[in-house]
């Protein structure tokens, strides 16, 4: 690009640093200095042309190939009149199109926004309207969570139809074919003037306790993130990646699968399915792989475990929930190559928060490390003060480059998150002596019974001993003399018979008598998530009657 002549008043910002001197030659050379998302394929590709950066299924793109169609994508964009801070919501899988889409925004300055699949017609409606969405791009295997709601998306002036989960045609004259809507863009770098502090994602919360929260992220959170991660996981420029959770979430996308870009790596997008999981694994040689806790147990469950070589999984990688003591021990029997790393965070911070390394794994079981790289970390008590001594329960609080911007829309939930200048998480936790964070619990799950508190971790913890349980979650339900009754709900391993007498009796060894369950339910699968959390919340509104009946 040329820069226009300076006129004698440009020139004068040259002699002096002040805000606007620095805001312009900051502007003017934006291409040449600037450190954001929207460069980091290219500089992957300067360093790497010819290598493979994204598979799925039969399809691959190298990362020369991959520069040039995020910038068509992002041409096409702009064509529809798609301007900086403008939302682009997308409703896919773990595919090319939504991969492009990702980048497609961040080289225009525009906001992409990643819907939940799991979600569906007015929950989906709801994320599209709150965020103000311009654009809305429909994988065809996801239509039907959506088509009785597309006219209820008001701010959404262009639909786009992406075929590359059952690869259908549109099915209407509303949407246009992605392919054949952005192929025709040439494949030259948008003209845009960049800054590392400007929003480029937005993220809905899980919503495991409450309605969802329009999270706002800068390049300077993921950019300073992708950095934490690269040197706190120890990630390599020859490793690959099989990228199965839904990239819709921040885990997959930006602890992983982002990261692995940057660097040179290889990822492989597919379906969250344990079975093409371990097959993945073992035909592309993978080198890490990255689970919450309840995937990590399907695949040491998974009847063909032994079939596939495995060997390849040289770092393993679990967060979004707690990982029970014993199912981490059996993890590391069952991968003894492989070293295993804790991710601790919030979509808030990026996400990652807190790793506990793989130098640590043994010696520091259960815990969730210390603050990332880019992170500090500290607890809190309820009235905002710094908790210094070890083995004291405190609100785990952050503060670092991660954090977001804001909630959209939402000003009071962003100054309570945000007071006394520390984010805060909503989880309980515990240092030991050398100021290694261990989660505790949810503050919404600590459960309060007869005047005392009991962490359902330490209860699940209790009951993992058995080793024909599965899974377990433990809730507080209302009980008319208890206020809040413990209650256990667990998944046997398949073919194993548990009794509640014998989960009562385990308990009554290892616990205090106000922590043993009160209710035992057996099911045959807890509500989760799509990326594996459980959802308690969902729980508590099913067993509400529970001690009522009884």
């Amino acid at each position: 690009m040329a820069f226009k002549p300076l006129t004698e008043e440009e020139k004068k910002y040259y002699n002096t640093l002040n805000d606007e001197s620095v805001r312009f030659l900051m502007d003017r050379y934006n291409k040449v200095n600037r450190w954001v998302i929207a460069d980091m394929i290219r500089r992957s590709a300067y360093h790497y042309p010819d290598k493979t950066a994204m598979i799925f299924g039969d399809k691959s793109l190298t990362y020369t190939e991959m520069e040039d169609e995020c910038n068509r994508v992002a041409n096409a964009l702009r064509d529809l009149g798609v301007k900086k801070y403008d939302r682009v919501a997308i409703l896919a899988h773990n595919t090319i199109h939504h991969v492009l889409t990702w980048f497609g925004c961040c080289k225009i300055g525009a906001i992409y926004l990643a819907v939940n699949y799991m979600l569906r017609g007015k929950d989906i409606s709801f994320c599209i309207n709150h965020s103000e969405s311009v654009v809305f791009i429909v994988e065809d295997a996801l239509y039907d969570l959506v088509k009785d709601v597309l006219d209820e998306m008001p701010t959404v002036k262009t639909l786009i139809w992406s075929n590359q989960g059952a690869g259908q045609p549109p099915v209407n004259g509303r949407f246009k074919d992605f392919d054949e809507w952005y192929k025709q863009y040439p494949a030259d770098e948008p003209d845009a003037v960049l800054r590392i502090e400007e929003p480029c994602q937005m993220t809905y919360t899980s919503g495991t306790e409450s309605l969802p929260k329009g999270v706002i992220i800068s390049n300077q959170a993921l950019m300073a993130q992708y950095m934490g991660a690269i040197v706190d996981g120890q990630y390599d420029d020859d490793d690959v990646s099989i990228n199965a959770l839904p990239i819709y979430h921040c885990a997959q996308r930006d602890v992983f699968m982002n990261p692995i870009f940057w660097l040179g790596g290889t990822n492989v997008l597919i379906a969250p399915d344990i079975g093409q999981i371990l097959k993945n694994i073992q035909d592309y040689k993978a080198t890490l792989f990255f689970a919450p806790p309840t995937v990590w147990i399907g695949i040491m469950r998974h009847p063909d475990f032994e079939k596939y070589d495995l060997s390849s999984l040289k770092k393993c990688y679990y967060g979004a929930s707690i990982m029970p003591v014993e199912v981490l021990k059996e993890m590391m029997e069952r991968f003894p190559g492989g070293r295993v790393y804790n991710y601790y965070g919030q979509t808030e911070l990026a996400p990652y928060h807190t790793i506990l390394k793989a130098k640590d794994a043994f010696n520091k079981l259960g815990s969730a490390g210390k603050g990332g790289l880019n992170m500090e970390t500290r607890l809190e008590d309820d009235e905002f003060n710094p908790i210094d001594k070890p083995g004291i329960p405190g609100e785990i609080c952050g503060k670092g480059a991660h954090a977001l911007i804001m909630y959209f829309k939402e000003p009071e939930k962003t100054e309570e998150a945000m007071k006394g200048g520390w984010f805060h998480s909503g989880d309980i936790g515990v240092e030991d002596e050398d100021r290694y964070i261990e989660v505790v619990d949810r503050k919404k799950d600590m459960i309060k019974t007869g005047g005392e508190n009991v962490p359902t971790r330490e209860v699940e913890e209790a009951i993992y001993l058995d080793k024909r349980v599965q899974e377990v979650a433990v809730i507080g339900i209302p009980h008319p003399k208890w206020v809040e009754a413990v209650t256990a709900v667990i998944v046997p391993k398949a073919g194993q018979t548990i009794t509640e007498q014998e989960i009562l009796d385990l308990c009554k060894k290892e616990l205090a008598m106000f922590k043993i369950p009160k209710g035992i339910v057996f099911v045959d699968a807890l509500p989760k998530t799509p990326t594996g959390k459980i959802l308690k919340r969902d729980m508590r509104v099913t067993y509400k009657d529970l001690f009522e009946k009884k």
